[in-house]
């Protein structure tokens, strides 16, 4: 779901409200968007650049999530439970980003309950995608993840640095390198 574009998938009503609240921030390689153990408070929509969604597991950092053009990015756990989040975000590109905060976002829906459904429409989108991540892991090899990786995002193997793109797929830079050279 590309939201670049909001008209395509929303009312023009709820568009331009929802325009009405949108701000467009420029922001530097290797920002922190979100740090990891904060309460989230906003909606990140990619104008122009990649984020990435990752964590800390044992001195190790772990891709989880990267946010192209068009994509949405957030620290959906925080967002939706209003507690501190295990994720941060980081700017892997200079970034031009639509944000949308949390707050004004919940007035909007409290003034116009009509427009939830659109609102859980882009949620259950990102739920579908991170349901689509653990059966990933569950039920494929590495070899098929970076299948499904190129056949999705292929770009991210010229924008992206292999590290980040072998934490995302569960393995290690050497296996990374075997597989590419397989193919």
């Amino acid at each position: 779901m590309n939201l670049n574009n909001l008209s395509e998938i929303m009312p023009p009503d709820l568009t331009a409200e929802i325009l009405g609240l949108i701000t467009e921030e420029k922001y530097k390689r290797n920002h922190i968007l979100h740090k990891e153990g904060t309460t989230c408070n906003y909606i990140y929509i990619v104008k122009k650049g990649i984020a990435r969604t990752f964590y800390h597991k044992e001195e190790k950092d772990i891709s989880v999530h990267f946010a192209l053009e068009g994509d949405v990015t957030t620290a959906i756990d925080s967002l939706i439970s209003r507690e501190k989040s295990r994720y941060g975000i980081e700017l892997l590109e200079d970034c031009e980003l639509k944000v949308i905060s949390y707050g004004e976002l919940q007035a909007l829906l409290s003034k116009y309950p009509q427009y939830e459904e659109y609102i859980r429409a882009i949620i259950l989108h990102s739920y579908v995608q991170l349901a689509n991540r653990v059966e990933e892991f569950l039920f494929f090899n590495a070899k098929e993840r970076y299948d499904n990786l190129i056949k999705e995002k292929p770009m991210l193997l010229q924008r992206v640095n292999l590290g980040h793109i072998s934490s995302y797929l569960g393995i290690t830079q050497e296996t990374l390198s075997r597989i590419r050279k397989s193919v």
